[in-house]
């Protein structure tokens, strides 16, 4: 088997790329610099701390580890945070990146898996998305992962490298009995937010938005279990290096959830109901996401397997149970 770099692998989505990598037989190194990761999730493998736009420092992770393949977690997320102050999000994402991917070919490590996203097609003019669709960002973050599959398929050309840019839908759940799972400061994402409001460590949850055109009048999205999209990352970095081409894939389960239908799955879950209140829409909110996930079905032979329901249990098995175990407990913002 392969040693594969996991940048960002102390983080959500990176910790459990390195869990399933391991679990399928590779050396994982983990390179993080903690500013969003957590020690702790680093297990599999040895963590070696530092920034992807340090290449003095990544110039001797290379020598040292030689990886022969790179899956690169490691970015700053929060879109409206990237409105906010674009000037960070280009240079830590974006730059991170050209650093990376130099590092990589002074290296002769050729293959590249990309944690890229849907916010790469913007405002939807079809559904469900699939990969054909424009890419038409309307964020900093979405241009800045947009930036990276272009500069990637570039290197790719030049160089003789390959690439695996996987769009992710919503990532979500967790891999509690193995002490990972969603953990971010402040938190953004709509289930973790709900289920600290059940935990009483937030007033109340926010519905921004209920005149919506879908079935309920509340934002519709895609939501795929973390450890599904893991999954998805071992098989495109075997891909890639066994020699397979390099694709760009959708991970998400094809089935949309609105706002009100997660409240609901939430209540059934976990037998108590989320106090939820109206706010008004939020500027860029996509009336509904949905992936066509075909493309990963046919070429990475990848299908979801955890539904709606199995992915909060999950989440709220982590942040009911394993979190406060792992962090301080402390008060997070109200709403």
């Amino acid at each position: 088997m392969a040693t594969i770099l996991v940048t960002g692998g102390a983080g959500y989505v990176g910790a459990h790329c390195a869990m399933a990598l391991a679990g399928a037989g590779h050396r994982v190194v983990v390179y993080d610099n903690l500013c969003n990761g957590h020690r702790q999730f680093a297990k599999w493998g040895p963590l070696v701390e530092g920034d992807i736009r340090d290449a003095a420092r990544l110039k001797v992770l290379f020598a040292e580890h030689k990886p022969e393949a790179v899956v690169h977690c490691a970015a700053l997320i929060e879109v409206g945070e990237s409105v906010r102050d674009p000037a960070r999000f280009w240079d830590n994402n974006v730059l991170g990146a050209l650093t990376l991917l130099n590092a990589m070919r002074e290296a002769s490590c050729r293959a590249f898996v990309f944690s890229s996203t849907c916010a790469t097609y913007g405002a939807p003019i079809r559904l469900p998305l699939d990969e054909t669709h424009p890419q038409n960002p309307v964020s900093p973050y979405g241009w800045t992962k947009l930036a990276i599959e272009q500069a990637s398929r570039e290197f790719a050309g030049a160089y003789g490298m390959s690439f695996a840019h996987l769009r992710y839908f919503n990532a979500a759940g967790a891999a509690a009995r193995e002490g990972i799972g969603e953990r971010h400061e402040p938190e953004s994402h709509a289930i973790p937010l709900a289920l600290l409001t059940l935990l009483g460590r937030r007033e109340a949850f926010k519905v921004f938005g209920d005149d919506y055109d879908t079935r309920d009048g509340t934002c519709l999205r895609d939501y795929v279990h973390v450890l599904d999209l893991a999954d998805a990352h071992v098989r495109a970095a075997d891909r890639l290096l066994g020699g397979g081409a390099s694709l760009a894939a959708n991970l998400g389960t094809g089935d949309g959830v609105t706002v009100r239908e997660l409240l609901s799955a939430i209540e059934r879950v976990t037998g108590s109901a989320v106090r939820a209140v109206p706010a008004p829409r939020r500027e860029g909110d996509s009336p509904a996401l949905v992936a066509d996930n075909a493309l990963a079905r046919r070429e990475l032979s990848w299908a979801p397997s955890c539904g709606i329901d199995a992915i909060i249990a999950d989440a709220w098995d982590w942040h009911a149970t394993i979190e406060p175990s792992l962090f301080k407990a402390g008060p997070r913002s109200h709403i």
